[in-house]
């Protein structure tokens, strides 16, 4: 082992910590949900934000929500024209991109028996070529060293929960962003993924019409509880595209309350603890 003094103890993110420029960050799927949370937390640090939305009243009316300078664009992330032409429109506003954060995913509520090729190649399509499109294109343009792209998976991508073909598209984004962190790594580029559990979001609304205590009863299989919030997702992003966060690549970030360490409802309902004095 070398001696103590021989080893450089710098802080090697001072040079990406001491830019005093405030960063460029791009959100896909921003209009509503997670990723409106997701840029409302960059905007508030400071960050110049673009919410892109496939319905562009949608990222436009976030983004006038929002305020401080933050920009709706419309953008089909599966087109590669439309997500051309929004890294082009951020370029002109902002003249950097620092932070790609890439948050989209469509799931059909089809039975795996009943699937058609249709239903499968439209939900892998949305969610995961996606990510590769906007990936390809994006990172390039990404601010180097420092620069990083954060995609949002989910737990689906992680245990069986139903939805197979959203499930086995949330698997690959995982795969491809430790591809990406590895590849890009050299260049000082990071890439990362958030995992999400179950999140009350607008998407709950048409449900909870129907069935009030659905959330209530999908609590119990989280340690935690209950069932988690966008701004829980947010804050791991931040984090994980923050300077804190540089010597972090090629991980999946669970925001699920601890649901993927284990069920205690599961565990309670088959307790195989010895009886006393066995």
């Amino acid at each position: 082992m070398e001696p103590t003094d021989a080893i450089d103890t710098h802080d090697q993110r001072g040079d990406v910590s001491a830019d005093p420029t405030p960063r460029a960050v791009l959100v896909t799927g921003g209009g509503r949900g997670i990723g409106k949370s997701i840029a409302a937390r960059f905007a508030t640090s400071g960050s110049k934000v673009a919410i892109a939305d496939l319905d562009a009243e949608l990222a436009r009316s976030a983004a006038a929500e929002i305020g401080l300078g933050s920009i709706g664009i419309g953008c089909d992330v599966t087109d590669r024209d439309s997500v051309t032409h929004t890294f082009d429109r951020i370029d002109a506003e902002f003249g950097r991109l620092d932070v790609i954060v890439h948050n989209v995913g469509v799931a059909r509520n089809v039975s795996f028996e009943d699937m058609t090729d249709d239903d499968w190649n439209f939900q892998v399509d949305v969610t995961l070529r996606s990510a590769f499109v906007v990936a390809q294109i994006g990172l390039p343009r990404l601010t180097t060293p420092g620069g990083n792209i954060v995609f949002i998976g989910s737990v689906n991508g992680f245990s069986a929960f139903g939805h197979e073909a959203y499930s086995a598209a949330k698997a690959g984004i995982v795969s491809l962003s430790q591809n990406l962190a590895v590849r890009n790594g050299p260049r000082g580029i990071r890439s990362n993924v958030v995992v999400p559990g179950t999140i009350q979001t607008e998407v709950w609304i048409p449900r909870l019409r129907q069935d009030p205590e659905v959330l209530t009863r999908m609590s119990r299989h989280y340690p935690l509880r209950r069932i988690g919030t966008p701004g829980d997702v947010a804050a791991a992003v931040s984090f994980l595209a923050s300077v804190e966060a540089s010597w972090i690549s090629g991980i999946a970030l669970p925001v699920d309350g601890g649901l993927l360490a284990g069920s205690l409802a599961m565990a309670e309902d088959t307790d195989l603890r010895p009886s006393p004095g066995a």
